[in-house]
């Protein structure tokens, strides 16, 4: 391995070459959440959206995005994702929805990037599916909370993550 870069000998973007890095489980939590008008939270909570199952519709979205993100980002590995676990859970105040994702593999590199999009596209999705009621729907804080697996073992948040 002749360092992980992201820069060829000329400067120019390439894809990091994990070729001889070991395979290892590797998993990645990330969160954010939606801020939202207090009757468009309880019109997800009741069902009472136009367009369907808001939550539901929003982790099919989550679990797509995480698949796919190699798509989405430059330079990111195809990853075999071998779980990828969506929660949402209602805030009080701020009115709004949290979105937790899970991912994990057995692979070279991370998953960072599959978690941190799974929550953004999970998020989008409720913004999409209630946009019709409250357009000023404002998505926060997506963050990574952890990641394990690799030479890097355990990297965790230090601070301002909800349990």
């Amino acid at each position: 391995m002749k360092g992980l870069t992201h820069f060829d000998a000329q400067g120019q973007a390439r894809m990091v070459d994990v070729g001889e890095k070991a395979e290892t489980e590797r998993v990645a939590v990330a969160e954010g959440w939606v801020e939202m008008a207090p009757d468009t939270l309880a019109r997800i909570r009741a069902g009472q959206m136009g367009k369907g199952d808001v939550l539901g519709v929003a982790r099919i979205a989550a679990i797509q995005a995480a698949k796919r993100t190699h798509e989405l980002i430059p330079l990111c590995h195809l990853l075999g994702l071998t779980g990828v676990e969506v929660e949402f859970a209602d805030r009080s105040e701020p009115p709004g929805i949290r979105c937790r994702v899970t991912a994990r593999t057995r692979g070279r590199t991370g998953v960072e990037m599959e978690a941190l999009t799974a929550v953004s596209v999970g998020l989008l999705t409720i913004y999409d599916m209630c946009k019709a009621v409250d357009r000023g729907m404002r998505m926060k804080e997506i963050r990574l909370l952890e990641k394990a697996g690799g030479k890097s073992g355990v990297w965790r948040a230090e601070t301002g993550a909800e349990s």
